[in-house]
């Protein structure tokens, strides 16, 4: 315990990160390829293969972040939604005072330098607190099991409690909810309306593996959908879909690119949810409004709304506040995975 009489309490954010130059753009990929839960192939191949595609999609890359002032806007959304955290954390309280750090996965601040700030800090437990609503084995989980390995070896060893997903947290649906709606309104107001929940892809493989990430994207999908219609009052056609494909692989389906293709042959008007991504970055900035915008026109999208991410929304803030107390009773999720996702959180920790 510290020397007062507050408890000391860490919140690392987990993130995946992003290049804060475009010199850092080739090393971020070859960071991310690198990853086992990325590429699952034994070293020295994996490491191999992961030179080779970051050095062949380094000048792409590059270009998309050329859009958006040559560097990724992740970090600085992260450390807002901290801020924001923090406050409400601290608001009146006196048995704990609360700190939130960053720990990237692929580029600045690594899992090394949270730990060292979390260790400097004086911390007396630790929250690990994923930025990703939905749970993979590509991203909350290859971020906990980095979190530990660097935990281990710089010798911090604390009481340690982690959110393992909230894909339909009352107050992560409210917030999507609230944030759609003015979309959905405007949207309705010309006409027919399609509304697209796109989220980040993965390879089938890795879902059917037994990772539950599809399940969960579709989960908050059924729950947000269900707020527009009682808020709207009106029924209105939607679908699931995914993004950023890389590589041969086959990826879930279907891909939004094909889903905007199928909005303009049947000239529907489009509203698009970035239902896994929280913050603004280059998949939403460059990906949804620059390439999918014009992707929307070519179709013949007679309208094209993209609704923000969540960022420092009040009630996202208040979601990721509830999930931290729950982490008092033993986190579990409100809306455990069905017996065949092996790879789920609760299950391969026996929280269900």
């Amino acid at each position: 315990m510290s020397g007062s009489d507050q408890k000391k309490i860490a919140i690392v954010h987990f993130n995946l990160g992003g290049p804060d130059n475009l010199d850092a753009v080739q090393p971020f990929l070859f960071n991310l390829f690198k990853d086992p839960a990325i590429i699952q192939l034994p070293n020295p191949l994996r490491w191999l293969v992961a030179k080779l595609i970051s050095t062949r999609r380094a000048p792409f890359t590059q270009e998309i972040y050329s859009h958006i002032g040559n560097k990724s806007p992740l970090l600085e959304e992260t450390q807002a939604q901290c801020d924001a955290l923090d406050a409400l954390l601290n608001k009146d309280q006196k048995a704990a005072e609360y700190k939130s750090f960053i720990a990237m996965r692929y580029w600045h601040p690594f899992s090394y330098e949270a730990v060292e700030a979390v260790k400097a800090w004086g911390a007396d437990e630790i929250i690990l607190l994923p930025l990703y609503p939905q749970f993979s084995t590509t991203t909350t989980d290859s971020s906990i099991k980095d979190w530990h390995k660097e935990a281990k070896k710089a010798g911090l060893s604390l009481p340690t409690r982690t959110v393992g997903c909230y894909p339909a947290s009352k107050n992560f649906i409210a917030s999507h909810v609230e944030k759609a709606l003015p979309f959905m309104k405007q949207a309705l107001e010309k006409g027919k309306t399609r509304l697209l929940l796109s989220a980040h892809g993965l390879p089938q493989k890795v879902v059917d593996a037994g990772d539950p990430y599809e399940w969960q994207v579709k989960l908050g999908a059924d729950n947000i959908v269900a707020g527009l219609k009682d808020k709207l009052g009106q029924d209105f056609d939607w679908t699931v879909c995914f993004q950023s494909k890389v590589g041969p692989l086959k990826w879930l389906e279907p891909s939004t690119e094909h889903e905007l293709e199928r909005a303009g042959q049947d000239n529907v008007n489009v509203v698009l949810i970035p239902i896994a991504f929280v913050s603004e970055h280059s998949e939403t900035l460059v990906e949804l409004d620059i390439e999918y915008k014009e992707l929307a026109d070519e179709a013949g999208v007679p309208h094209y709304g993209r609704v923000p991410t969540l960022t420092t929304d009040g009630r996202f803030i208040q979601s990721l506040v509830d999930e931290i107390s729950k982490t008092n009773e033993g986190w579990k999720s409100e809306a455990p995975c069905p017996q065949n996702f092996g790879k789920c959180y609760c299950r391969a920790n026996g929280l269900v």
